[in-house]
């Protein structure tokens, strides 16, 4: 199934749209400011800032009527990527210290209060094992986002963080 997002400048769906179906680092030539969304299909992560930097944002299948709709800022989206679907188990460990150091921790589930499974409130690197995850600065899925592909994280920078202040976690799950 083709996934597919729509970008409209105004809020509640109102104004110049654009439709995207694939990654875009670029999407200022599109509109020049975004106020709501429609997801069609596919899961999606949306940026501020062209190249996938800045704040972040995981859409899913839905309508996003204003930016507050999807935890937004402001009204800047300016690059989009689509979640490549996952079929499998999802396990990420997370550790105490940059490199690899310190306390570790194994997880297959999502966890709403990493401190409450964890006994620390900072992740200072970790390693995706399987699957996609997003870290969330506040518990219970609260704050800024930080998506996370499979691959090892030396450093909270490495996902772009700019402290390791990490409240909660989750499984990116398919919705297609």
């Amino acid at each position: 199934m083709m996934s597919k997002i729509i970008f409209y400048e105004d809020r509640n769906f109102q104004g110049r749209s654009y439709e995207c179906n694939a990654d875009c680092a670029d999407l200022n030539s599109f509109f020049s400011r975004c106020n709501s969304i429609q997801v069609e299909s596919g899961n999606w992560m949306l940026y501020e800032h062209p190249d996938y930097r800045g704040h972040q944002y995981y859409l899913r299948r839905g309508k996003y009527p204003d930016f507050q709709q999807w935890m937004g800022y402001n009204d800047s989206i300016r690059s989009c990527r689509l979640v490549p679907p996952h079929r499998g188990s999802y396990r990420i460990r997370i550790y105490e210290q940059e490199n690899f150091g310190g306390q570790m921790m194994d997880f297959k589930e999502d966890c709403p209060h990493v401190h409450e499974h964890f006994h620390y409130h900072d992740i200072h690197s970790c390693n995706v094992q399987d699957g996609h995850w997003i870290f969330y600065e506040e518990p219970n899925y609260r704050g800024r986002q930080y998506f996370l592909r499979p691959g090892e994280y030396r450093r909270y920078s490495d996902w772009g963080a700019m402290s390791p202040r990490v409240g909660s976690f989750r499984r990116v799950r398919d919705t297609y």
